[in-house]
């Protein structure tokens, strides 16, 4: 049983601002100039990102293999998140 401290521990770190970014989240098109959110982005948005299956993994992207295709903004958004989470120290190592 938490008691009272347990309590404001838990809330203070839950309430702490992320130390990177959130991950971004897939959409897919549907219809004319309208999106949806998708369940998770698609082996060939990752592929075309150039991460994989393990690094995705790794940095909380969520994937759903039965998506098809690749949809621009979704590589675009991957390429930024994955420039942004890599660590100031190391630059040009691959994910």
């Amino acid at each position: 049983m938490w008691d009272k401290n347990d309590w404001h521990q838990f809330f203070a770190i839950a309430s702490k601002p992320w130390e990177r970014r959130r991950p971004p989240r897939p959409v897919y098109p549907s219809g004319a100039k309208r999106v949806l959110p998708a369940v998770g982005f698609s082996l060939s948005e990752l592929d075309d990102a150039g991460i994989n299956m393990e690094a995705a993994e790794r940095l909380g992207l969520p994937v759903d293999a039965a998506r098809i295709g690749a949809y621009g903004p979704n590589v675009s958004a991957l390429r930024e998140f994955v420039r942004s989470a890599r660590p100031p120290g190391k630059i040009g190592s691959s994910l």
